[in-house]
């Protein structure tokens, strides 16, 4: 069957006579070749033809049937092949009637460089190419570093980069408050640190009862040799250790373990997953699904699990813990059983008729997710009064749908950055967040480089690149909204209402007038009204946004050395030139002369890298 360009009525009788009784995928499509919904079946025939009953009693399923104009199915050979595919496609497509979760970067491991002779251990995100061990994965990049912060206290094993360990000629800051034993510059013995390294491990694999033990016989043999000062030296580390202990560990837990809750309330759902490895607990993240309207609690725990855990692009079979409690029932518990089973190469269980400590732990998890989504529900209902407010406060005939709002930073004219955040009646819309590097304007003309942001930016909109605005908001007055103006004006844009906000004479909070570009008036409004709070939060996103990334941009300008846009100096003759010099600064000293002798460096190249130094007011400091 294949899409045309005047589409027809969909011929559900007929093409249900061409399904096999088997198991698959089916992606179904609207009238413009869209793909709306991804679905999996046991059997194709019969999956599908409940979609074309006469009374469907689901609202949303009522609504996707009557958009299909075409489907496609493929056949599998295992229904587990076909739970995974509909997973792949799932992520790659993000259908419309599917429920979506956020697909997040690899989750935070702790790192062992278990290999070198004096082992690290550091926070890794990404694929685990280097030789070592890897411990996790965390819920966050806060949990590792807390985590870290807590081993370094108990065994100084270094946290450094090579880079700067090898390069040490004496002791750093972390050896002075004891934090690390400087193996760096030889002040700690072989054995000595590799017992650090030891009782790091067990403590990361869940083993600290055994190690509290041995830290305990320990103490015990140096007070009977009278070392009262190293006895006294284990006691510390075990208290501080036990204080770790209660409040990390789960009672009568030892191995791997997740917990799922999931919550929903009208057209907002909400997962909480607590994360627990080697019997710690490591912490929690909160999860609220798309399309989750009228979704059985069931149909959002089976898309977390699927999405969260067969992501094999992104997370190693390891991610998946040997245990997986969740807090209802699930139709195709067996089948994910299996799958996940399959891609960890060991059984996974997956249980929610549990008692004891394990079913608290569900209720816990449960609980969070009913806060959570309560929190999200009553600052959604602020944010719409917000939108309310505003609507009122600019006599508007409906409600904004879309907001954005430009910044620019720099420093002293510097590397100026243009940020554009946008908004919509759900809150901030991260994914269409843009960044601008301004280039060839006249250093600190803010004017021109509002200029060249915005006019980047509806550039590509006005090409079709996303959605136009409703409101268009400048941080700034009177002349960044006429430049704002020109902008839409040459490209030919009417339908966005452009605001200005301007800071008050104090630039205190509160006292902001807002410029209006349609009828040429200031408005001034009042303190403690909830369209001016939206306004701030808006324009303080688009600052933040701006100023990170000035920041980072600034801190690559000022890394970056002068030799490196020259023609013809790649970096092997970049290299050459260095070590014949000893360093950027003999080379800034150098005349044309001496910088010819360089092998590779020619009398003409010679000549650029002198004129780089000393007529483009480039200064060399150390």
């Amino acid at each position: 069957m294949s899409h045309q360009d005047a589409p027809t009525e969909f011929d559900a009788k007929a093409f249900l006579k061409t399904l096999p009784d088997a198991p698959g995928v089916y992606r179904m499509q609207d009238a413009s070749g869209t793909v709306i919904y991804v679905g999996k079946a046991r059997s194709l025939k019969k999956r599908v033809s409940s979609y074309f009953q006469k009374n469907l009693e689901h609202p949303k399923t009522r609504s996707l049937a009557a958009r299909i104009s075409h489907i496609e199915v493929t056949v599998t050979h295992t229904e587990n092949e076909a739970l995974l595919l509909e997973n792949n496609l799932i992520k790659s497509l993000k259908p419309r009637y599917n429920v979506l979760y956020r697909d997040d970067k690899s989750y935070p491991y702790i790192y062992l460089s278990d290999k070198d002779a004096f082992p690290r251990l550091a926070l890794h995100r990404g694929a685990q190419r280097a030789a070592g061990r890897y411990f996790g994965p965390y819920p966050s990049a806060g949990a590792v570093r807390e985590t870290l912060s807590l081993l370094q206290k108990l065994f100084p094993v270094r946290q450094c980069e090579d880079s700067f360990y090898k390069n040490r000629s004496r002791p750093c800051l972390q050896y002075q408050i004891k934090r690390c034993t400087a193996p760096c510059v030889g002040l700690v013995d072989d054995a000595v640190y590799a017992e650090d390294v030891r009782h790091a491990v067990m403590f990361l694999e869940g083993k600290s009862t055994t190690m509290v033990d041995e830290l305990v016989n320990r103490m015990d043999d140096a007070a009977a040799r009278l070392d009262y000062e190293r006895a006294a030296a284990y006691r510390d580390q075990i208290a501080t250790l036990r204080k770790i202990l209660e409040k990390q560990y789960v009672s009568g837990e030892k191995g791997d373990l997740d917990v799922i809750a999931v919550a929903g309330q009208g057209d907002i759902a909400c997962v909480q997953l607590f994360i627990i490895r080697g019997g710690r607990h490591l912490g929690h993240r909160t999860f609220y699904p798309k399309n989750a309207a009228q979704q059985e609690a069931e149909t959002l725990l089976a898309a977390f699990i699927t999405q969260f855990y067969l992501s094999t692009a992104q997370q190693s079979k390891h991610d998946i813990p040997d245990e997986i409690l969740i807090n209802t029932a699930l139709e195709d518990e067996e089948l994910l059983t299996g799958v996940l089973s399959q891609q960890a190469g060991r059984k996974i269980a997956i249980r929610w008729n549990v008692r004891g400590e394990r079913d608290r732990w569900i209720k816990l998890a449960e609980h969070n997710a009913m806060q959570a989504l309560t929190s999200r529900i009553n600052n959604q209902a602020t944010l719409a009064q917000r939108f309310e407010a505003l609507q009122e406060a600019l006599d508007l005939d409906e409600l904004p749908a879309r907001m954005e709002c430009f910044d620019i930073s720099h420093t002293m004219g510097e590397v100026p950055v243009g940020s554009c955040v946008v908004f919509d009646v759900n809150g901030a819309v991260k994914s269409d967040y843009r960044r601008f590097n301004i280039e060839g304007i006249t250093p600190g003309d803010d004017y021109a480089a509002m200029h060249q942001a915005l006019l980047r930016r509806y550039k590509r909109l006005k090409q079709g690149e996303g959605k136009l605005p409703d409101i268009l908001f400048i941080d700034g007055g009177k002349g960044q909204v006429s430049q704002a103006r020109n902008v839409l004006e040459e490209l030919q844009i009417d339908s966005v209402m452009i605001i200005g906000i301007a800071k008050g004479p104090s630039r205190k909070p509160g006292l902001e007038t807002l410029c209006l570009s349609n009828d040429q008036r200031e408005i001034i409004l009042p303190e403690d009204s909830a369209a001016l709070h939206l306004i701030q939060q808006i324009r303080d996103e688009a600052h933040r946004f701006a100023i990170t990334g000035h920041r980072q941009r600034r801190g690559k300008a000022r890394t970056t050395s002068p030799l490196e846009d020259i023609p013809g100096l790649g970096p092997g003759r970049r290299r050459q030139l260095l070590r014949q010099f000893g360093g950027l600064q003999e080379v800034a000293r150098a005349g044309v002369e001496d910088l010819a002798r360089v092998p590779g460096i020619s009398r003409h190249l010679a000549q650029e890298i002198y004129d780089r130094f000393h007529t483009d007011g480039v200064t060399i400091t150390k």
